[in-house]
């Protein structure tokens, strides 16, 4: 019986070996997929920062270009704004002068090759 004993013995610290190895590589495996997963997410994170510094500079542009036009709005309803609105508008034509545009009519068109 020492015989059946040891051979029992022997395939119980076999199943704990497997059973072992099997509890590892589901340890490691999990390890691999969390580590994966994290390089990931940081890809992710740096990509959202990245874009964020994009829109925070857009913002800070879009912010002036609305400051200055907020001034000549301002500006333009002081005293004599009327007067400066039209001192800048220089294509604005003096009351003595005639504006004349040509246009092309379509019988006037260059012919197209044919």
């Amino acid at each position: 019986m020492v015989e059946a004993g040891a051979v029992a013995s022997l395939s119980s610290e076999r199943r704990e070996l497997i059973c072992s190895l099997i509890g590892l590589t589901v340890k490691l495996a999990l390890v691999v997929v969390a580590g994966t997963s994290l390089v990931r997410l940081a890809g992710a994170y740096r990509e959202r920062m990245d874009r964020q510094g994009e829109l925070a500079a857009v913002l800070h542009l879009e912010e002036g270009k609305l400051a200055r036009a907020r001034e000549r709005f301002d500006a333009l309803f002081t005293v004599e704004g009327e007067q400066r609105l039209i001192r800048e508008q220089n294509q604005w034509i003096a009351p003595d002068r005639l504006r004349v545009v040509w246009k092309q009519t379509p019988a006037e068109s260059p012919s197209q090759p044919d």
